[in-house]
Parts: C-alpha cells; structure tokens; sequence
C-alpha cells in the first residue's frame, strides 16, 4: 500500500515539473515574440498593435501588477475592462479592426485565436491582424499544456512551423486550416 502511495506521488511530482517546463517555454516563447513585435515596430517607426490587453479582465492581474505582457503602443481588447486605463486603448473585434491598412508596423496576439468560435473567425482574425500590420506575432498555449486541454473557452488548436500558422477546430476530426500570409 505504502509503495502504490509513493508511485501515485512520483507521478504527480513528475506531472507538476513537466508543466512547469512547458509553462515556462511558453513565457519564454512569449517573451522573446513581444520583444521582437516590439523591436519591428520601433525599426519601421510605427506603432506596435497588442491583442488582446495584458490585464484581461481577472482582477488579480491588477492586483497583483502583473500584466501578461507589454502592452504595446496602441491595445485592442473585445472587453472595455480589459483595456481600462491604457492611454491608447480601442475597444473592437479582431475580426474587424477599426484601423487603415499598414497603420502598425507589428501586431503582437497573445492566448487569443484558441478562443475564436471556429477556424473561419480565426482566419478572418489573422487576415485583419495582416490587413492592419506589416507583420503579426502570434502566441498560443501548448498541446503539451494540460491547461490547454481543459480550458472549455478553447475552441481552436493552433500552432505554427515556419511562415505557416495552422488551425484545427477542437473535438472535430478531419481537416485543419493551414494560413499564410
């Protein structure tokens, strides 16, 4: 009996470090796109687009000061409380950018296109991200991350290898959606 107790705890232990490491290979995938977002942005002189805020709109971010991640020249978020605050905050849809054509030189997306209904929204997503930005950073969770797996407001898998960005509707069988720009 005693022995079962420490195999179920090695197990567990085993888990927790190996979400742990993807947890923190995703800060540092995120990190590293938000610097590089923002350094093209700055290279090209124009502002850098981030979607959706850092703040979200969990209290505990505000609490705690602890922002996901740079929120850019100008922040775009669906909800008007995630954006309270930001000097240059626009509350829209991704789907449907309230600005011209080429306006940002990058647009950094975190943890947003796994929540798009279908892989259509998603798509139509990535084309205004494209339409609006010279170049678009896009972050998403990890089929490694069990918090990927069980968040119920992720729709979508996405993942990216090279310049292509693919896209496959959760709980589906079948095809997926393969973008590039």
């Amino acid at each position: 009996m005693q022995v079962a107790l420490y195999v179920v705890l090695a197990v567990l232990a085993a888990i927790g470090i190996w979400q742990l490491i993807v947890w923190m290979i995703e800060i540092r995938d995120k990190n590293q796109k938000y610097r590089a977002a923002h350094e093209y942005a700055r290279e090209r002189a124009k502002p850098l687009l981030v979607v959706p805020s850092p703040w979200g709109v969990k209290p505990a971010r505000r609490w705690l000061n602890k922002p996901a991640h740079g929120d850019g020249d100008v922040c775009l978020d669906i909800d008007r409380r995630a954006v309270y605050g930001h000097p240059c905050a626009v509350v829209g849809n991704v789907t449907h950018i309230p600005f011209s054509d080429n306006t940002f030189g990058a647009a950094f997306v975190s943890h947003l296109l796994e929540h798009m209904p279908t892989t259509g929204d998603a798509v139509q997503a990535l084309d205004e991200l494209n339409r609006v930005a010279e170049t678009v950073f896009v972050v998403y969770p990890y089929r490694q991350s069990i918090a990927a797996w069980i968040i119920p407001e992720h729709h979508l898998w996405v993942w990216q290898k090279g310049d292509k960005m693919y896209l496959k509707q959760r709980g589906v069988s079948g095809g997926q959606e393969v973008y590039h720009r």
